[in-house]
């Protein structure tokens, strides 16, 4: 059968992850990838979570863990959030958090909530690529959201008016996918004001927080907005938040924060969708955050702390002077901006058939398939000496096309 002809038109907008398709390359023991944003799989607490399932399978009587479970998400867990988040200034009740299966799953469910075909999504310029796969199913317009900019709230509001309206602002806030930039606090102001002006939300992706390594912590644009407004219920601000960098990302466990009448909608989706994130899984996660969470997490920064130093540092000792990269105070990625003529992806090509090397291409990330002279780099997931070797590599061949 030939199935084309009664495809929903959404699926013409719905492509291929570039980073999906290269995680298979790790199969081949002689590729350095710096390609996929995946944790260290030697640093995963394994003899936690292997306790963690005995623990809450020999002492659950009733065996809640293998049964249906309400779609707003396991109580003792979601506890635990709303005290993680009351420790970075944005208090809320169990009633305004509701857990996804990964903070991906958040991502479409507010696409599906918030757009209409035609309707605007502000993005930052890269922005995360999950995020754009996740949003292009509902057949969005998406404007560059530069919170340095000041554009003017009516200039995004008349651009967006042919073909629908701006209905919120997306950003990745700390240590961003792809860039490894922070938002500093006036940027967050900004954004904050303009989502304001234009009477939408915002969509505070906070995946990364938990993985910073220098500097002093920036507060979340939820706890800006929870100090004006006294009250979560009254704010724009949505915050998605991971255990998938901290713990493990098979576990597939996130979390959503936000007005009860937000998450209210999101719950609908959720019952209409897989009903609710496994039970087994969300109590394990919440056994191992409350026996280890901090000193974890401690142990998975100073490992990636170091792994971020190694390669800046052979970025430095062997990148062309005529190559530019970013400098990140934490997450999982550096960012390179490479000469106007050189193309991500025919490096790639080049470099996966000569150097071994695997990275991402930045044009994927661009909502408007610009920036085909960038490319990110991942150090959470390769060794010291692979780094070097790696960059290396792949500085000899930028040299070489240059």
């Amino acid at each position: 059968m030939d199935w084309t002809h009664i495809l929903a038109n959404r699926n013409s907008q719905m492509k291929a992850s570039e980073i999906r398709e290269l995680l298979k390359l790790l199969d081949q023991p002689d590729i350095i990838s710096f390609a996929g944003g995946i944790p260290d799989a030697a640093l995963f607490p394994k003899t936690e979570i292997q306790a963690a399932y005995t623990h809450v399978l020999e002492n659950d009587p009733s065996n809640a863990a293998l049964q249906y479970a309400p779609s707003e998400g396991y109580p003792p867990l979601r506890e635990w959030i709303k005290s993680e988040m009351a420790k970075i200034g944005a208090d809320c009740g169990i009633d305004n958090i509701m857990i996804t299966s990964g903070s991906q799953q958040a991502l479409d469910y507010l696409g599906k909530l918030f757009l209409n075909a035609g309707d605007t999504a502000l993005v930052s310029w890269p922005s995360y690529l999950g995020a754009l796969g996740a949003f292009n199913a509902y057949e969005p317009r998406y404007d560059r959201l530069d919170p340095q900019s000041n554009r003017p709230a009516q200039d995004y509001a008349d651009a967006a008016a042919p073909t629908g309206r701006v209905k919120f602002a997306y950003m990745s806030v700390d240590f961003a996918n792809p860039t490894g930039v922070t938002l500093d606090t006036q940027d967050r102001v900004n954004i904050l004001q303009l989502a304001t002006d234009l009477d939408i939300a915002i969509i505070e992706d906070a995946a990364y927080q938990a993985l910073r390594y220098d500097g002093e912590p920036t507060t979340p644009i939820l706890a800006m907005e929870l100090a004006q407004q006294g009250d979560i219920d009254k704010c724009r601000t949505v915050f998605t938040g991971s255990f998938s960098k901290t713990l493990s990302p098979g576990l597939r466990v996130g979390w959503v924060v936000a007005a009860k009448s937000v998450i209210a909608q999101m719950v609908l989706i959720k019952q209409a969708s897989d009903l609710h994130s496994p039970s087994i899984n969300q109590m394990v996660v919440n056994h191992v955050a409350r026996d280890c969470f901090d000193q974890h997490v401690a142990k998975v920064r100073a490992h990636y702390h170091a792994r971020r130093d190694d390669m800046l540092n052979a970025l430095k000792t062997y990148m062309p002077q005529n190559v530019e990269w970013t400098h990140p105070e934490g997450g999982m990625f550096i960012w390179l901006t490479l000469p106007d003529h050189i193309d991500g992806a025919i490096l790639l090509a080049d470099s996966l058939k000569t150097q071994r090397v695997a990275f991402v291409p930045g044009q994927a990330f661009f909502a408007d398939g610009s920036g085909s002279n960038t490319i990110r780099l991942n150090f959470t997931n390769a060794g010291s000496k692979q780094i070097e070797i790696g960059i290396k590599r792949l500085a000899k061949l930028i040299q070489t096309m240059l």
